[in-house]
């Protein structure tokens, strides 16, 4: 894994995901919310969980790779003990002889991981607005009988922001429509066609 304290010379394009944790409740109870933003589709993926850490976090990973069509260049995270370990093991005998699971599923996938500076959140922008943005359409206007009724309205919430709300950023593009304009002018970079993922 890397800082994120150097500049990279990568094309501006690369599929960089924006990953972070939150907590949601319901009145069932708490929740987890994983929530990853690509910096350059704004394509959102998220998963709600009951318990958060390791196993949790590389699992999300994994589905977030399985959920979309290209081929991603590098996972931006915190130093979240469900993303790396704690500074303090840092120089220790398990980040020497250990590598995190976080960090194995990226290996296995070819993909970057890189750390935000510690006690620096803004710098994982994106996914901090992301997750205020899911926050305040969600669990500050509605009241959640259980966790069931969430999980279904952010689900909504979320495939509506991916392929109806058009952003300013993308020129007025969905995300989803951005990402198809993108697999005609650059197929290499993607494993499938986009189109085929298209929601019913």
């Amino acid at each position: 894994m890397t800082s994120l304290q150097s500049k990279s010379s990568r094309p501006t394009r690369s599929a960089d995901f924006h990953i972070d944790i939150g907590e949601v409740s319901t009145q069932e109870g708490k929740l987890y919310l994983y929530v990853a933003i690509d910096r350059t589709f704004k394509f959102v993926f998220f998963q709600a969980v009951h318990k958060m850490g390791r196993s949790s976090a590389s699992a999300f990973l994994e589905d977030l790779i399985e959920a979309v069509p290209y081929k991603i260049h590098t996972a931006l995270t915190d130093n979240g003990i469900q993303f790396t370990f704690p500074p303090r093991y840092k120089d220790g005998p398990t980040a020497r002889y250990m590598t995190h699971m976080f960090d194995m599923r990226c290996q296995e996938n070819g993909i970057e991981h890189r750390l935000t500076k510690v006690k620096h959140p803004w710098t994982n922008g994106q996914v901090e607005r992301m997750k205020r943005t899911i926050k305040e359409a969600t669990v500050k206007r509605y009241h959640y009988a259980d966790h069931d009724q969430f999980k279904r309205h952010l689900e909504t919430f979320i495939n509506t922001y991916n392929y109806a709300r058009r952003l300013k950023t993308l020129r007025g593009l969905t995300p989803y429509e951005y990402i198809c304009k993108m697999w005609t002018k650059e197929p290499e970079r993607f494993r499938l066609n986009p189109i085929h993922q298209c929601r019913d």
